[in-house]
């Protein structure tokens, strides 16, 4: 088990490091090995991980991870079953690796595919990726959904995520608030079958699917 957290907002923020280290500590739990954190040049998109190390327990597997040309950046949690057959696949296709990892291949089937490089993983994902050359963000959910992840939207537009709510209740600005709807939901069904959670304007990403969102773009 890891943990990925984040923010992305529209326009520059000088603090989005701040904040996000500070989203970042409330997955020390999920992942006992090792923190990272990473921010865009352009202060608009920060990503977060801790790792619990599995596979290629070294350094070359730490987290965010980029591509040799450190354009492309991703903050994942999850496993990808399949992995080295991708793996085997993309080497042949030119792609050239500098770890063992799942991560490493996640971000050369991105290249190599584009986004619906998630129609080729056979696995359990939860993943934030950033591409520098297309100033492009996405955050992705596997299509079970077994690995969560959470999302709040100011109403600036701006976008906090983590693998667990805690992480956005650390977000300064997010005012605390039930969703009454939720509660009602649950104690209708014992369970919440929609995208809400508890917390007002907190949601779940729904399994089988991501988010894309243009940072070039005038209209996010």
């Amino acid at each position: 088990m890891c943990g990925i957290s984040g923010v992305m907002y529209t326009h520059a923020n000088q603090q989005i490091s701040t904040i996000s280290k500070l989203m970042n500590q409330q997955l020390t739990h999920r992942g006992p090995d090792a923190s990272g954190h990473w921010v865009a040049a352009n202060n608009k998109v920060a990503l977060a991980h801790r790792r619990l190390s599995i596979l290629d327990v070294s350094y070359a597997g730490h987290q965010p991870m980029s591509d040799l040309s450190k354009n492309i950046w991703i903050s994942y949690n999850g496993e990808i079953y399949n992995f080295k057959d991708l793996r085997s696949e993309l080497k042949k296709l030119g792609h050239v690796f500098k770890s063992n990892t799942d991560t490493e291949v996640i971000i050369y089937a991105y290249i190599e595919w584009g986004i619906d490089c998630i129609k080729k993983f056979n696995g359990m994902f939860a993943f934030s990726l950033y591409d520098n050359y297309k100033k492009k963000f996405y955050l992705c959910r596997d299509r079970y959904g077994i690995k969560p992840v959470y999302y709040h939207i100011t109403k600036n537009k701006t976008l906090v995520y983590g693998s667990e709510i805690k992480s956005i209740l650390e977000y300064k600005d997010y005012n605390k608030e039930i969703d009454k709807e939720a509660l009602v939901e649950y104690f209708t069904f014992q369970n919440i079958f929609t995208n809400k959670t508890f917390n007002k304007d907190i949601k779940i990403l729904e399994a089988g699917h991501y988010f894309e969102i243009d940072l070039s773009s005038k209209n996010h």
